[in-house]
C-alpha cells in the first residue's frame, strides 16, 4: 500500500512538472490565436481534451523512464564497464586500457543506439510527416531504420573514442567533412530531412541512456576524466544519422537509376529484334 501511495506522489510531481513545461507552449499558441490572429479556436473542447491527453501521456512516459529505462541503462553501463567483468579479476586489471578489451561495450552501445532510436517518439512523428508529404515515396520504416543505423554506428564509435581517449573534435570535424561531401552528391529533396533526422534522435528515450553509458565508461576506464571524456556521445548520435539517411537516399537513387538503365537496355534489345 505504501508503495502505491508513493507511486501516486511521484506521479503527481512528474505531472506538475510536465504541466509547468507545457504551459509556455499553451500560452504561446492560445495567445497568438486570440490576440494576434483574433479568431476563435475551432473545436475548443477537443483541443483542451487533447492537451489533457498530452499531459497525462507525457507524465506516464517520464515516470516509466524514471522507474525502468534510467536505472536499467545506468546499471548496464556500470556492469559492462566494470574492470572485474572486462578482465575477469581485479588482479588482471591493466593500468592502460586497450580498446579491444571493451568489445562488449561497443556492442552494447550499438544495440542500445539502434533500439532507442527505433522507439524514439520524435523520430516516429518526423517519419510519418515525411511519408505523408512525399506521397509515400519516403517510407516510414525505411527512414527510421536508416536513422537507427546511423545512431548505432555513431554510439559505437563514440564509445571507442572514450576508451581510447582520442580528442572529440577530431571525430566531429571528420564527420562533418563527410556530411558536406555527401550533401553535394545526395538527392536535394532528402538533404533537409537528413539534417533534421540528426536532431530528432537526441530526445527523451535516447539521451538518458547515452549519457549514462558515457559517464559509466569515463568513470571506470583507467585514465579517463568523466567531465572531459564522459560527454560527447550525444554529438555522435546527432551526426551519424545525417550520414546514414543521405547514404540511404544515395543507395536508393543508384538502384533506381540502374533499374531504369536495365529497363531501357531491354527495350532497345527488344526493338532491335
Amino acid at each position: 500500500m505504501a508503495a502505491i501511495l508513493q507511486w501516486f506522489v511521484d506521479f503527481g510531481g512528474v505531472l506538475l512538472g510536465t504541466m509547468r513545461d507545457v504551459l509556455p507552449i499553451v500560452i504561446i499558441l492560445f495567445g497568438f490565436q486570440i490576440f494576434v490572429l483574433r479568431r476563435p479556436i475551432a473545436n475548443l473542447r477537443r483541443v483542451i481534451m487533447g492537451f489533457v491527453y498530452v499531459l497525462i501521456g507525457l507524465a506516464l512516459f517520464l515516470q516509466g523512464l524514471e522507474q525502468a529505462l534510467f536505472p536499467l541503462g545506468r546499471l548496464m553501463a556500470e556492469q559492462l564497464t566494470d574492470p572485474v567483468f572486462i578482465y575477469g579479476s581485479l588482479e588482471s586489471v591493466k593500468d592502460v586500457a586497450h580498446w579491444a578489451d571493451y568489445y562488449w561495450v561497443y556492442l552494447f552501445a550499438i544495440a542500445i543506439g539502434f533500439s532507442t532510436t527505433i522507439a524514439e517518439p520524435s523520430l516516429m512523428a518526423v517519419a510519418m510527416k515525411a511519408n505523408r508529404v512525399s506521397g509515400g515515396s519516403i517510407g516510414i520504416w525505411g527512414l527510421r531504420i536508416a536513422v537507427a543505423i546511423g545512431v548505432a554506428l555513431g554510439l559505437g564509435l563514440g564509445a571507442y573514442r572514450i576508451v581510447t581517449g582520442y580528442p572529440l573534435h577530431w571525430f566531429i570535424i571528420a564527420g562533418y567533412f563527410v556530411v558536406v561531401i555527401q550533401t553535394f552528391f545526395s538527392p536535394k529533396l532528402i538533404v533537409p530531412l537528413a539534417y533534421d533526422s540528426g536532431g530528432v534522435t537526441t530526445s527523451t528515450v535516447t539521451v538518458p541512456l547515452v549519457a549514462a553509458l558515457g559517464l559509466g565508461l569515463a568513470e571506470t576506464v583507467p585514465g579517463r576524466n568523466p567531465l572531459m571524456d564522459g560527454f560527447g556521445l550525444i554529438a555522435f548520435a546527432s551526426l551519424f544519422p545525417i550520414m546514414s539517411v543521405m547514404a540511404y537516399a544515395q543507395i536508393a537513387e543508384f538502384k533506381n537509376l540502374r533499374a531504369a538503365r536495365k529497363a531501357k537496355a531491354a527495350e532497345l534489345e527488344k526493338s532491335e529484334r
